[in-house]
């Protein structure tokens, strides 16, 4: 969810909503999906040997991330028919589509969930589209499905089949979802969930969407409004070269995606960390920003800004679609789960991974920021040699310059900007073939 900067002296109504949130999330009947007319390459990455230290059986932390890629994922028959009419577009007429279905197993992590996130990476050439749902059960009951995500890499002026799209007005008793994360209702949780994804094909064509991989981070977490300063991990003095863009240098730029540059703090950091591994838009393909905009001298930021933006949110900071942005770069993968403490963040950056985290604070809780915020994304790229935490943060101290991004911040105080209130949300982006840390073994988390 986005998570435009805005000073503020409060909390974020509709985040602090979800981060205490005591529902679940989903599930439904068990079963893969039927026989492949598909295959999907697998995956590249691997994980590291090396056992994550910062979790234990014990916590009350709960979170758990499951993924499928690669030969998990066959696609069954193009057999299904849908006619669908994209509400952004005014001109828009009914369009045919052949669908072909793939279901998840039913996954029970062992405890009652109250949120779920998912992520995809998926392909979507010419006029084809997936969309991303979840069920589950509650109670011993099915749920009904819960869209969390109509996508596809481009927008129509691109040449892309719809306007990619959250789904709002899907509450009832059990659950809703608001932008990107399904909550379950107060005194509800489920137990199991399960992901059902339609890839849509326009009918007469060959214009075959591929899902490369698919997952969910459920997660059931305490209300609490503070956590405790988080033990030193393996990452003390190491600082990752990522480099800085802030998002005050794009100011009025495109105010048709969410404003411009000043509510760009998602679209900004998923650059920084793309820059970083070398997997930004090329030239030719941000060409229209720089005719727009003659001077920009980051015009992958405008561009990520296009192509994450979720036109029923009206916002740039849909989790997943920045996610599933950053995975279409080539050879990239990226998916969004919880971490449960700065301990464990320090192994992605032991790992060579920076994190993109999502916090808010209040004027005044997160010395040298110079800023309160009611939503928003900044990158971690290391920690100081004392544990203290090291920002790319895109609001700059508000500051119109790429050299006023980088900065320092209290160990104990990120940490309780970033779990209590979020819930320790991070987009994790890195080339396929590049080493993931070893996952906790209790309730992994990645």
């Amino acid at each position: 969810m986005s998570r435009s900067l805005v000073p503020s002296s409060g909390y974020p109504s509709r985040r602090v909503v979800l981060a205490s949130a005591t529902g679940a999330a989903l599930v439904g009947t068990a079963g893969t999906g039927p026989a492949s007319a598909q295959s999907v390459q697998s995956a590249q990455f691997v994980q590291s040997a090396q056992s994550a230290p910062g979790s234990s059986d014990t916590s009350d932390r709960h979170v758990a991330y499951r993924e499928w890629s690669g030969r998990q994922i066959t696609v069954g028959p193009f057999d299904g028919r849908r006619d669908h009419v994209d509400p952004f577009d005014p001109s828009a007429t009914s369009r045919s589509y052949d669908v072909a279905t793939w279901v998840s197993p039913v996954v029970r992590p062992g405890f009652g969930l109250t949120e779920l996130v998912s992520s995809w990476n998926a392909d979507t050439p010419g006029g084809s589209w997936v969309e991303v749902c979840v069920r589950g059960t509650s109670a011993g009951a099915a749920t009904k499905e819960y869209v969390l995500g109509r996508w596809c890499r481009h927008d129509p002026a691109q040449g892309g089949a719809i306007h990619r799209t959250s789904v709002g007005g899907q509450g009832d008793a059990v659950a809703t979802v608001y932008t990107d994360t399904l909550a379950t209702r107060t005194g509800h949780v489920l137990d199991a969930w399960q992901l059902v994804v339609r890839l849509m094909r326009p009918t007469g064509t060959r214009e075959t969407p591929r899902l490369r991989s698919v997952g969910a981070m459920a997660s059931a977490l305490p209300d609490t409004e503070h956590v405790p300063r988080s033990p030193l991990g393996r990452a003390r003095g190491r600082v990752l070269d990522v480099p800085t863009f802030s998002q005050e240098t794009h100011i009025g730029h495109f105010p048709q995606w969410d404003n411009g540059g000043e509510a760009w703090c998602s679209p900004t950091s998923t650059s920084m960390v793309l820059a970083y591994w070398g997997a930004g838009p090329r030239r030719d393909e941000t060409a229209w920003v720089t005719e727009a905009l003659p001077a920009e001298t980051d015009p992958q930021v405008d561009f990520a800004a296009r192509n994450v933006y979720d036109y029923t949110y009206d916002g740039a900071g849909n989790w997943p679609f920045n996610a599933a942005y950053a995975a279409s770069r080539p050879r990239m993968r990226a998916f969004v789960t919880r971490l449960r403490s700065l301990t464990e963040a320090e192994e992605f950056i032991a790992a060579g991974i920076p994190l993109v985290t999502s916090v808010s604070f209040a004027k005044g809780e997160l010395d040298g920021a110079g800023y309160g915020t009611n939503g928003h994304l900044m990158v971690v790229v290391g920690f100081t040699r004392s544990g203290d935490v090291v920002c790319n943060d895109p609001a700059s101290h508000l500051v119109r310059d790429n050299a006023q991004v980088r900065g320092v911040y209290d160990r104990e105080q990120f940490e309780n900007v970033w779990v209590p209130h979020s819930g320790g949300i991070v987009y994790v982006i890195h080339p396929e073939r590049h080493c993931l840390p070893r996952a906790p073994r209790h309730e992994p988390n990645w």
